[in-house]
């Protein structure tokens, strides 16, 4: 639970305040039906307050809810809290200077990764963004978004930077487990230079405290990432999410289907890649070949 919310994230507040009204849902003996009916709102707004999925969380919703569940005035009191810093403060993805560079399915997937516990990320192409240098960043975009401006470029690349910093924050920094293909160690992105300060970085924060890196070494032969990267994003009291990238553009499923078969890949992964200090000494290595 956060302890101070005023000095919380909006997005952690959404989390904190849709997993206390679920959690008083469930506690009044309430279906969500029923809960509708009395508030006369759709079925999807009841969803998207108890996940966290709007932006901002109207006062008068969480009053007529606390009303409904006959919540405590301390319980009101927090809960109201939560729901003023969501409309007082804006999350970093929100402001003008990152706004144009993020598309509006991304800025869904920014608010789950900034408040999951953790995050389990397998990339067969090129290192995982949370792992990325500025200049690795700028020479993946400049290729894959060859008619953007300087300026364009600059943003996407302020986005990822930005998004790094979650593995750094002082309560409770995002787990990231990252396992890569060998050949994301190899593919010379941005060219010699750009590569030996790239797989240095990666090499320096494989020994951070809540990163693990893995590779999955060439003479694995067949495995269960060849259909693609993903990303799962793990919470401390909420299902699992998927998260796929590809040129079509993003997606993100909560489907339990899904997500287990996901979760099963990357369990397979975690067994077939090398260990993370076996896996450290194949990142020095390759520090050498740029």
């Amino acid at each position: 639970m956060i302890t101070d919310a005023e000095s919380a994230t909006p997005a952690l507040c959404r989390l904190q305040l849709g997993r206390e009204l679920r959690q008083l849902r469930q506690e009044a003996e309430l279906t969500s039906t029923q809960v509708v009916r009395k508030l006369l709102c759709s079925p999807s707004k009841l969803t998207r307050l108890e996940m966290g999925e709007n932006a901002v969380v109207e006062t008068a919703d969480v009053m007529a809810l606390c009303e409904i569940y006959q919540a405590a005035p301390e319980k009101r009191a927090l809960l109201l809290g939560y729901a003023a810093v969501t409309k007082t403060k804006k999350d970093w993805w929100q402001s003008p200077e990152y706004r144009p560079a993020i598309a509006p399915s991304f800025k869904a997937y920014l608010g789950l990764e900034a408040t999951a516990q953790a995050l389990h990320n397998y990339e067969g192409e090129f290192v995982p963004g949370l792992l990325q240098t500025e200049d690795y960043v700028r020479a993946i975009h400049q290729r894959a978004h060859e008619g953007l401006s300087h300026d364009e470029i600059d943003r996407l690349v302020a986005v990822r930077m930005t998004r790094q910093e979650a593995l750094h924050r002082e309560s409770a920094p995002l787990k990231f487990a990252a396992i890569i293909n060998e050949a994301v160690l190899y593919r010379q992105v941005g060219g010699a230079a750009v590569m030996r300060a790239q797989v240095r970085h990666m090499a320096e924060l494989a020994t951070h405290p809540a990163v693990r890196v893995q590779v999955v070494p060439y003479k694995t032969g067949a495995h269960a990432g060849m259909n693609g990267a993903f990303t799962l994003l793990r919470f401390d009291d909420a299902q699992s999410i998927v998260y796929l990238e590809n040129l079509g553009g993003a997606s993100v499923t909560r489907r339990r289907a899904d997500v287990t078969l996901y979760e099963e890949a990357f369990t397979d992964l975690q067994i077939l890649a090398v260990g993370p200090q076996e896996s450290l000494g194949m990142i020095r290595e390759a520090i050498k070949e740029h």
